[in-house]
């Protein structure tokens, strides 16, 4: 009905493209849930940001907290990275199991979830493909009083 309907009619459809390709190269935003990252991220009711720039695996390296596909089931999870191809890893937990080391297959990287007991992850699933990273996650949304950037929290092996 005159030229500020046009003007939307022409504007709307070109933000929301920008807006899906944004999220989609830069990052997004995750709803978690589930022990398996305590004490990083809270049990339920939080939200992570997630950068899109190491998607696949790109640019990741052994501490750093990734969102990846579920190998087997369909949903995403979020675990920290303990081995990259080439490493060797522990295959169980500390003090269980046989105590064998495995080496990471190129193309894949270990994880673990941060609250072993509580955590379904390469000691069970095995390496994770590096195809299936969504991205890293860099920092904490939600709740309020826990934001802020997501460390790296594994020294250096010297």
């Amino acid at each position: 009905h005159g030229p500020q309907a046009w003007r939307l009619a022409f504007w709307a459809p070109q933000l929301f493209i920008w807006l899906h390709f944004g999220i989609y190269l830069v990052g997004t935003i995750k709803d978690t849930g589930g022990p398996s990252m305590l004490p990083l991220l809270p049990v339920s009711d939080s939200a992570v940001w997630i950068s899109r720039k190491y998607r696949r695996g790109r640019g990741i390296q052994v501490g750093d907290v990734i969102s990846f596909a579920h190998p087997i089931g369909d949903y995403n999870a979020i675990k920290r990275v303990v081995g990259m191809p080439g490493d060797f890893v522990l295959r169980d937990t500390p003090g269980e199991g046989e105590g064998m080391m495995i080496q990471v297959p190129r193309g894949h990287c270990y994880v673990v979830g941060d609250n072993l007991p509580w955590s379904r992850d390469s000691r069970m699933l095995g390496p994770i493909p590096l195809a299936l990273i969504q991205g890293k996650v860099n920092a904490t949304l939600w709740p309020f009083t826990r934001i802020g950037r997501v460390e790296n929290g594994l020294a250096p092996a010297l």
